[in-house]
């Protein structure tokens, strides 16, 4: 961040950037995540959205000495008022901006223009330079062709970067702050600075409208663009104007979409970056299958394949498969013994292996070159992510009876991929549990995933790709870590734990998600002597709940099928079936759904 002696800093589209220039000023866009808000968490309100509050912890920190404010709402109506009570800066100035554009908005607007340019005249000494407004105006060049767009709520660098990084096309910034379009306007030939100011204030107001105007039809160009490949829309915690704009787009936009919320700061990085490699994959897969421009495509890219898989199983309540593999199966239950299959690396034929590296178990699977899976593994990850994979990987291979020289590619999935040195490529959880998914169950179209630190949706379409996938915050709230507590506060075991709360006689309601509440609540229940299976059925709904709300945001329907470890909780399931109305199909190869996807996509690089 710059901090010359011309530098003003400014957070809004709205900012009369080219007069600032024309004052001989540095305009330098206020956008920077921070990691936390030690002081503006002390001046500010807790519920000031974390970009009000990087502003307020930028300026009172004395990072910023010139500043420039455009108060399009109350939480920078509330910044303005605390660094000015701060008295950190050299230089304030707050713009009120008119949410429309009648005649006498922008006549407020000009009059507000003509009083900045005095008041910066006099703080700086510089004079109105007229051509250096006019050339301010040159136009920004905007490669043609398909392009990723972001729409909504501010942005921060470090997350736009993120984007630019994993997009398999070109990404463009067109949220509320970056997508500012004065660049093809021509001031017009005057020397009357008056009327300068009345044409620019035009000028400003005309701009594609952010969602605080009260005129936003505007705005439907930014979705309407032939060339639009995909939308990824951001909205700020506590910034509401731009989730209402989300809820009426996502039933009709024709291309993939993205919904991403942050609270402008870098601690949740992790998690949306396995979002925005995920949202990549689909784009990837849409256009592999012909798609290109502003349309969905017509036909999945796994048509037609995997017609050697196995059926569905459904495991009931009481814990036991009602179901049979309608074909072969090559490969044993995680954790047992394969050596009967030892010697199978016959000349020429290929094998992959698939590693999904989760917070709590690491997962391997090994495939043949038919797409039959040979033999699985799944171990604690541990402490590193890197050592459980190449342990898993080794182990998996001798009870296959190969050589690390067989296997013609290793995926890694999962949360500890980029730590995995032995695999060949990268592809997301949600992509590999879609995959996998579809390789167990083809008729599925509802994954729902409860893993150890996150839970997922997947909504698939009839080839097994990612139709639309939503996952939960960075709280644990309804994940396997939440239900790890839980156990360890009522003193069972995970496996214990997953055997009560179906013969209950009590309908208890947990009413806390909150880890740490919900722990309070239980040892509550506990002093209360309360039955055990009577509390785990409390938990078990409160669980069930929040992963309907997950499938209801992801336009879940049938056929749902649940993976992950957490799909051995017979009480889980049927907490869960009774809040979606509907089977939950159940592979005894659930846990291994990542890894499986993990070496199909091995096996199609």
């Amino acid at each position: 961040m710059q901090n010359s002696k011309n530098t003003i800093h400014y957070e809004c589209k709205y900012t009369p950037v080219e007069l600032i220039q024309a004052l001989g000023g540095q305009p330098e866009l206020m956008n920077s995540m921070g990691e936390s808000f030690p002081k503006a968490d002390i001046l500010g309100s807790p519920n000031l959205c974390g970009f009000g509050k990087t502003v307020i912890e930028t300026a009172v920190s004395g990072k910023v000495k010139d500043l420039f404010l455009v108060n399009c709402c109350d939480t920078i109506t509330s910044a303005g008022d605390i660094i000015r009570d701060a008295g950190t800066t050299n230089f304030l100035y707050t713009m009120d901006l008119p949410h429309c554009q009648s005649a006498c908005s922008r006549e407020l607007l000009t009059a507000r223009l003509e009083d900045f340019a005095a008041r910066y005249s006099q703080h700086t000494g510089a004079v109105f330079d007229g051509k250096k407004f006019r050339q301010a105006f040159a136009p920004a060049e905007v490669p043609g062709g398909p392009y990723i767009a972001v729409i909504g709520a501010r942005m921060g660098d470090q997350l736009f970067d993120m984007v630019k990084e994993v997009m398999p096309l070109p990404a463009r910034n067109l949220t509320c702050v970056s997508g500012r379009d004065l660049g093809h306007s021509v001031p017009p030939e005057t020397q009357d600075f008056h009327q300068l100011m009345d044409w620019y204030a035009g000028q400003l107001l005309a701009q594609t409208p952010c969602m605080r105007m009260e005129d936003i039809t505007g705005r439907k160009k930014l979705f309407n663009d032939p060339d639009l490949a995909g939308i990824i829309y951001h909205t700020i915690k506590f910034c509401d104007f731009y989730s209402f704009e989300y809820s009426r787009i996502k039933d009709e936009a024709g291309v993939p979409l993205l919904k991403l919320e942050s609270d402008f700061t870098l601690q949740s990085s992790g998690q949306v970056l396995t979002r925005l490699e995920a949202f990549g994959e689909t784009i990837r897969s849409f256009r592999k299958a012909g798609s290109s421009g502003n349309q969905q495509p017509k036909t999945g890219i796994n048509s037609g394949k995997n017609s050697e898989i196995h059926e569905p199983l459904y495991e009931g309540p009481d814990g036991e498969f009602d179901g049979d593999f309608a074909g072969e199966y090559s490969g044993e239950p995680a954790g047992e013994s394969a050596g009967q299959y030892a010697g199978r690396n016959k000349e020429g034929t290929r094998y992959y292996a698939g590693i999904d590296s989760g917070s709590t178990s690491t997962d391997v699977v090994i495939m043949d070159q038919s797409g039959k899976i040979i033999t699985s593994v799944i171990l604690p990850t541990g402490a590193g992510a890197e050592n459980s994979a190449a342990r898993g990987l080794t182990q998996a291979l001798a009870q296959a009876g190969l050589e690390q020289s067989h296997l013609a590619g290793v995926t890694a999935t999962g949360y500890g991929r980029g730590s995995i040195n032995v695999g060949d490529s990268q592809v997301t959880e949600i992509s590999c549990h879609a995959r996998g998914a579809h390789y167990l169950f083809p008729e599925v179209r509802t994954v729902i995933d409860i893993g150890g630190q996150d839970s997922k949706v997947i909504c698939l379409d009839a080839g097994g790709n990612v139709k639309n996938f939503v996952m939960n915050d960075k709280c644990a709230a309804g994940t396997g870590r939440f239900l790890d507590n839980m156990a360890r506060t009522l003193e069972m075991t995970l496996d214990q734990m997953s055997k009560k709360g179906i013969n209950y006689k009590e309908d208890i309601t947990i009413s806390s998600m909150c880890t740490v509440f919900a722990e309070s609540e239980v040892v509550s229940l506990i002093a209360k002597n309360k039955s055990p299976d009577d509390i785990v059925h409390g938990l078990n709904k409160a669980v069930a709940s929040k992963t309907g709300t997950l499938v209801a945001r992801a336009g879940g329907t049938e056929k749902y099928m649940m993976t992950g470890g957490v799909s051995r909780n017979a009480g889980l399931v049927r907490a869960l079936e009774k809040e979606l109305g509907a089977k939950l199909f159940i592979s005894p190869y659930a846990q291994l759904c990542g890894a499986i996807g993990a070496a199909l996509f091995a096996m199609e690089e």
